[in-house]
């Protein structure tokens, strides 16, 4: 069979390959660049703990030692501290990398990687589909003619398969502008980032400024100043300006040495396309979608949409289309970033209105804070994780389902298991594999050894019923989970997303969750229908 066809080698595409590869999807990723991302240390991305699990998963290398996992976060409005919070294992914290270094990983695995070609300098300019498959031609030095099974435009704003495709892709221009500096400094408040409010030195520009600072490795820092509606120019010299008035400000009247070692401008938008499939293409990342308002990060969700469509195209690939399935990828995560979307447009007049009686109820700028505080730190309507409650696939009501701290359609808590060979590992190791996931809450399984248990009690029973489920399962053990008893059995998706949770060993019931995970028994009820 052809391989997937990706267009675009930013860190979406990649991670798209990598995960396809995983599951063994050969893949061909269209680069119209030389290979290799410009250093630019002004361009940084925040991962929230499932992103970053996702390319350290891919990856099979850390990435702490590209970026910083901050120690803390700290919330100023004027000279008060209104918000202070301090990183642990109960509460990771975000991981703050370079752009380029997470794109030169994601190229270091895709380099030993039989199933991925990467085909620099390879500009599309043509798409065509028919039932079988899909054709997309290139110029540049080497233009050609490619085949694929399916292809991905990942290829960012100016999306040319979205163009190809005539895709509207309506929002809103220039929500928000930053003017952004990387610059090497010592602050008073090392590996903690901050945002800073309505900082009391400023003497020109709105009084309702806003600068946010982030730790980078090797002291350095990428501090973002919150620019005034308008397309007024960014001028050196009122960057600088800006840079030793807020060190100065930070660091009791004095401006402490700094080396300034990057600048820009960035700009959100606000954008959301009308479709993100059409036939065997689909759109993700950027191209898809656009986002990034109060420190809301839309690479976030453009790897979401990697990993949530990497296991659907693996299981049409492997076994044939699954048209439920695929158009679950659209119905999901369009969702999901559609209300991301509403939220932040609700919520930014009353942030960015100014002054004005909002700023005279009590707890109103406090509220504020924390709803910044949600966007930057990947939590709340602002930052966390969507939910696929209403999802295609979401199964029919089941007479066994029981309560736990994960919603169905939520991501779920990543805990310790025990794997089919004894061994412990992280439930988040298993995710990505074209398999879905049986889960059995067991306490006690943890400290006898697997050849004790895995033969009693209802582990046999269990393991049956996952041997005559309708897709592919890995059995994992764990001997808690959140909110879960014993004998709790969860399903889960490949993505990490819980499908049901079970009391007991209900085959007839974890079969018809399996099926309706894959999108058999919608398939199954469009078949009868038509008949």
């Amino acid at each position: 069979m052809d391989p997937v066809i990706i267009v675009g080698a930013g860190p979406v595409g990649l991670t798209l390959a990598l995960a396809l590869a995983r599951q063994e999807v050969p893949s061909v990723v269209l680069d119209e660049g030389p290979g290799k991302d410009e250093p630019r240390l002004a361009r940084t991305v925040v991962l929230r703990e499932d992103t970053a699990a996702l390319i350290e998963r891919l990856t099979g290398a850390p990435l702490a030692g590209a970026g910083v996992r901050w120690a803390g976060w700290r919330s100023m409005r004027r000279k008060q501290v209104t918000q202070e919070i301090t990183f642990d294992d109960a509460d990771p914290a975000p991981l703050h990398i370079p752009q380029h270094l997470l794109t030169d990983a994601l190229r270091a695995a895709l380099a030993g990687e039989r199933l991925v070609r990467v085909a620099v300098e390879s500009r599309l300019d043509g798409v065509e589909q028919e039932p079988s498959g899909v054709t997309a031609h290139t110029r540049g030095p080497k233009g050609t003619w490619w085949r694929g099974s399916y292809l991905v435009g990942c290829d960012g704003p100016r999306s040319t398969v979205r163009k190809l495709l005539d895709i509207r892709f309506p929002g809103r221009t220039a929500v928000e502008r930053h003017a952004v500096a990387a610059l090497r400094t010592e602050l008073p408040w090392a590996d903690r980032a901050l945002l800073h409010r309505t900082p009391p030195w400023r003497t020109s520009g709105p009084s309702t400024g806003e600068i946010t600072g982030r730790p980078l490795p090797e002291g350095v820092w990428r501090l973002d100043w919150l620019l005034p509606p308008g397309k007024d120019l960014v001028t050196p010299e009122l960057l600088v300006a800006r840079v030793r008035e807020t060190l100065a400000g930070w660091n009791g009247g004095t401006t402490p040495a700094y080396e300034l070692l990057d600048t820009g401008v960035h700009t959100v938008h606000h954008r959301l396309a009308r479709r993100w499939r059409a036939g065997r293409v689909f759109l993700a990342g950027d191209a898809a979608h656009l986002l990034g308002a109060f420190g809301t990060q839309g690479l976030d969700e453009g790897l979401r949409d990697a990993g949530n469509l990497a296991w659907k195209l693996a299981l049409a690939w492997h076994h044939g289309p699954h048209e439920t399935l695929l158009d679950s990828y659209q119905a999901e995560r369009r969702a999901v970033v559609a209300a991301r979307l509403r939220a932040a447009d609700q919520i930014l007049p009353t942030l960015r209105g100014g002054p004005g009686i909002r700023a005279y109820v009590p707890g109103a700028t406090r509220a504020h804070d924390a709803l910044l505080t949600d966007g930057h730190l990947g939590r709340g309507q602002l930052g966390a994780p969507g939910s696929y409650a209403g999802s295609p696939l979401a199964p029919r009501s089941l007479e066994a389902e029981v309560p736990v701290d994960t919603a169905p359609g939520a991501p779920v808590t990543d805990v310790r298991v025990t794997a089919e060979d004894g061994s412990f590992v992280r439930l988040r190791d298993r995710l990505g594999r074209r398999a879905l996931i049986v889960l059995l809450i067991a306490p006690g399984t943890g400290v006898w050894e697997r050849r004790h248990w895995v033969g009693a009690g209802i582990m046999p029973r269990l393991a049956a019923a996952v041997t005559a489920l309708p897709s592919p399962a890995e059995l994992l053990v764990a001997e808690s989970y959140p909110g879960a008893a014993a004998h709790t059995v969860l399903l889960i998706r490949p993505d990490g997303h819980l499908v049901t949770a079970l009391s007991g060993v209900r085959p007839a019931d974890l079969y018809a969750a399996a099926e309706a995970a894959v999108g058999g028994a919608a398939e199954a009820e469009a078949g009868a229908g038509a008949r």
